[in-house]
Order: structure tokens, then C-alpha cells, then sequence
């Protein structure tokens, strides 16, 4: 592969392509230590130019190529195989804000700026870019959409795909298609944008995009509130639409599982509750006006929850600390599961009216299936989405938990596809769920899917080993 590497060294100067074992080393493993691999090289191009030249290059070498932006997947789609046949691509160089309209509340940037950059760019037009992840320091424009993030407030602004206009991206052949369009409005024919937003990096490499604007909110309004289960929690997503309608922003559900959790691992945290609920909700309302006629209308839906029995308590935040204290009890989930110990994750979607019911039945089979198992719930309830998380049975060791996954995991899918749900809501497929997804698609699907991929990557380069099995 010396010539493949001197080809590379030329297209975007040595300096960027890193060959010694110690450089490559933070590029080959992924963000929770799970999948280690190998590559020919690392590189690091500066513009979509020299992607492209990159590109060429793996084309005629016939070398694989995988694409990684912030490195936070939570499903190794980013992380080459141990094989050591692949480039592994870097857009941490791509860093660009490259415009922003604040007329047409749109925004372009490179696909390796990372999220809180362009929250911050947008901020400072007096606009609002609306993902907001727990990785947001880190993870990057073009990861979100190769796996077609979500995140908090999805309820209000959707997912990746919804906040996108137009891309560029580089073809695995080198091409370079040119789709930054800021239109809102373009009926000329198939939406190419979309093949590639959640492709996971398998179709080409994104490397710029044109994201939708909106105007910052000027009120916000938080509450903790405790309810008795998901169900209670489901009733009370419907009054608060009734009385809030598109002010509802975020609706998020932790179980008292959960809760004691995050109690236990993490000491700054406190609940606002004189006594641990069976579940909790944490509701944010967002708008433009007056703050206090908005937390009038959040006190109006949550005083008619208290009186027909959905809520059992519920806290207002005062001011902006006591609402950062609020979040910190939902933003501290992933540390404190981490603290907790080893656990079998599920990213999961059902339709939300089947959510409550979804909890009950998945509780109660693998309770059933592995005594002593604990499920950690929680999620963004109003869109759908649950981190079914299952922690080991405190009587088994870690391997004996892990030997007994496969099973386990295999009962949530099976439930998830009999409700038509999804296997991954925002995570993506990745390497880690590949073998699962003739479970949750039909063959014509997979065979839809393949023809895609053959189309836009006849030998197979981009990516390999992720989202499709057997590609």
C-alpha cells in the first residue's frame, strides 16, 4: 500500500496523513472502547476538494474508505474493521461556518464543525439551531446527519432530516455532488438529500450542508414533574399539547429505576420531590414573548394534571439555575448508567400511544427471562424514542450477564418489530446492530437498500461492515 499512501501524501501533504501506529491510535477505537480496528492510514483532508482527491485515490486502489467526524457513535460506525484494508477519513479539519442568512434563517457549514459551533454561529445572528445532544462539544454536523440525529427537542423541530435543506457530498468514485440548495421548496425530482441523511457514511461522504434557522426563544418555562408511570406520563403529554401546542419543546421520561440511579451515582444531583415518584417528566416550553404568561400556561396545564390525578407533584423552575438543575438530573443518565456498571443498551422507537404498554409487557418478559435484571427507562417520550437500558442481574458476574445479551436483546427486538417500531431511534445501525436487521426489515427493503448501495458503490468501499449486513 505504499503507493496507495504516497498518492495520499501528495493529494493533501504528508502532514495529514498519519501512517505511525501511536497517531492513528485515537481513530481506531471507538467512543466506549467497545470495537478496535486497524487502518492503512488516517487522513485528515482540509477541503471537499481534497476529500475528493482522497476519494479518486481509494477508488482506483480499490481501498476501502471509512468516514468519521466527532467519533461519539454509540454503535461503532465510525471505527474501521480489524482487517487493516481501510483509510480511515477524518473531517476534523473541515471546520468551516461557511454563511449564515439571517433572512432566510438558513446556515452553511462544513460537515466536521462541530454542533455547539454551529449552535454558537446561530446564537450570535439572534437565531436558534436547534439539535441539542449530551455530545454536542464533541460530536459533528456530519455524524448528526450520517446518522440522522435527534436528541431533546425533536417533539418541536424534528430530527436531522428535518433540519436540513441541502448537502454536499462526495461520491465514492470521487465525484463531488453539489446539492447545497437553500429551498424550502424544490419539486424537481427525487430528494438525493435524503439517501444520503442516515446512510452512516455507506453511500458517499458528506461534506457540507445547508441547515434550517429559527428564531431564538426569548420565555422558556421548566417543570419536574412526578407521575405515577409511563402511562400517567402519556396523559400528561396529551394535556400538555392541549394547553401548550407547538410551545412543547421537550417531554422527558425517567423511571424511578432511573431516578435512585442517577441519586446514587451522581452526588450533585437532587430531586425536587419530597419523596421518590414512580416516574418522572421533565417539560420545557419555548416561545417568543413574555416569560411569565408562559410559565402561567404551564402552571394551568400542570394544575389540571394534579387535579385529575395524572401528576402527584410538580416544581416550576424560578429561574434559569433551578431549570440547569432540573436538566442536570436527565443529562446525568449516561454517566451515571456508566458508573453503575456494565449494561445491555436498546435505542428503541414504538408509536407513543403504545409506549406505556410497551414498558409494562418489555419489563415483565425479561424480568421473567433473567431474574434479578434491572431496566433503567428513559427517553424522550413525546417522540417516541426510549433508551430501554437493562442492568445485570446483581447476583451474576459481568460475562454471565453478557452471555446471556443475545437472548435478551432479542426479546425487546422481537417486541419492537411486532409493534412496528425501531431497533435504533437515533444511534444508528453502526456495527453493532448489522445482524439484527433482517429482524426489523423486510426483505424488500434490504433488497431496496442494497440496490442503493450497489448503485452508488459498486466495490463496496464506503464504510464496510456497517448498517448492511452482509455488505
Amino acid at each position: 500500500m505504499t503507493e496507495l499512501i504516497e498518492r495520499l501524501q501528495g493529494a493533501i501533504g504528508a502532514a495529514h496523513v498519519l501512517v505511525a501506529a501511536e497517531d492513528q491510535a485515537p481513530y481506531l477505537r471507538d467512543w466506549l472502547g467497545k470495537y478496535h480496528g486497524t487502518a492503512i492510514a488516517v487522513v485528515r483532508p482540509g477541503s471537499t476538494a481534497e476529500v475528493a482527491a482522497v476519494m479518486v485515490a481509494c477508488a482506483e486502489a480499490r481501498s476501502a474508505v471509512v468516514p468519521q467526524g466527532g467519533h461519539t457513535s454509540l454503535s461503532g460506525g465510525a471505527t474501521p474493521d480489524a482487517g487493516g484494508r481501510a483509510v480511515v477519513l477524518s473531517l476534523a479539519r473541515m471546520n468551516r461556518i461557511r454563511a449564515v442568512d439571517a433572512i432566510g434563517q438558513t446556515i452553511v457549514v462544513d460537515a466536521g464543525v462541530v454542533l455547539a459551533k454551529v449552535q454558537d454561529a446561530a446564537r450570535a445572528a439572534g437565531l436558534l439551531f436547534p439539535l441539542s445532544l449530551g455530545s454536542e462539544g464533541s460530536c459533528t454536523v456530519g455524524g448528526n446527519l450520517a446518522a440522522n440525529a435527534g436528541g431533546v427537542a425533536v417533539l418541536r423541530y424534528g430530527v436531522m432530516r428535518e433540519l436540513t435543506l441541502g448537502l454536499e457530498v462526495v461520491l465514492p468514485d470521487g465525484r463531488i455532488w453539489d446539492g447545497l440548495r437553500a429551498l424550502r421548496k424544490d419539486n424537481t425530482g427525487y430528494a438525493l438529500r435524503d439517501l444520503f441523511i442516515g446512510s452512516e457514511g455507506t453511500l458517499g461522504i458528506i461534506t457540507g450542508a445547508v441547515l434550517k434557522l429559527f428564531p431564538q426563544p426569548t420565555a422558556r418555562a421548566t417543570a419536574f414533574v412526578a407521575v405515577a408511570d409511563a402511562a400517567a406520563a402519556l396523559a400528561l403529554l396529551r394535556l400538555s399539547r392541549a394547553h401548550c401546542g407547538d410551545r412543547l419543546t421537550a417531554f422527558e421520561f425517567l423511571t424511578a429505576a432511573t431516578l435512585e440511579m442517577i441519586l446514587r451515582q451522581m452526588p450533585d444531583t437532587r430531586l425536587p420531590f419530597a419523596a421518590l415518584p414512580g416516574a418522572a417528566v421533565l417539560i420545557e416550553l419555548s416561545d417568543i414573548g413574555d416569560e411569565s404568561a408562559l410559565t402561567v400556561r404551564l402552571e394551568t396545564a400542570l394544575a389540571e394534571a394534579m387535579a385529575n390525578g395524572i401528576a402527584s407533584d410538580a416544581v416550576v423552575a424560578q429561574d434559569g439555575t433551578q431549570a440547569k438543575a432540573f436538566w442536570r438530573m436527565r443529562e446525568s443518565v449516561s454517566e451515571a448508567l456508566v458508573r453503575e456498571g456494565k449494561a445491555l443498551k436498546h435505542d428503541i422507537a414504538v408509536p407513543v400511544a403504545e409506549i406505556a404498554d410497551f414498558v409494562d409487557v418489555m419489563d415483565a418478559a425479561v424480568r421473567a427471562a433473567l431474574p434479578g435484571i434491572r431496566p433503567m427507562v428513559f427517553g424522550h417520550l413525546g417522540d417516541g424514542n426510549l433508551h430501554y437500558n437493562l442492568m445485570r442481574p446483581l447476583a451474576m458476574t459481568e460475562a454471565e450477564f453478557y452471555a446471556q445479551g443475545p437472548r435478551i436483546t432479542r426479546l425487546v427486538h422481537d417486541e419492537i418489530t411486532r409493534r412496528r417500531g425501531s431497533i435504533s431511534a437515533e444511534h444508528g445501525i453502526g456495527q453493532l446492530r448489522t445482524a439484527e436487521m433482517p429482524l426489523c426489515k423486510a426483505p424488500l427493503e434490504l433488497e431496496l437498500m442494497r440496490q442503493l448501495k450497489a448503485t452508488l458503490d459498486p466495490h463496496g468501499l464506503m464504510n464496510p461492515g456497517k448498517l448492511l449486513p452482509n455488505v
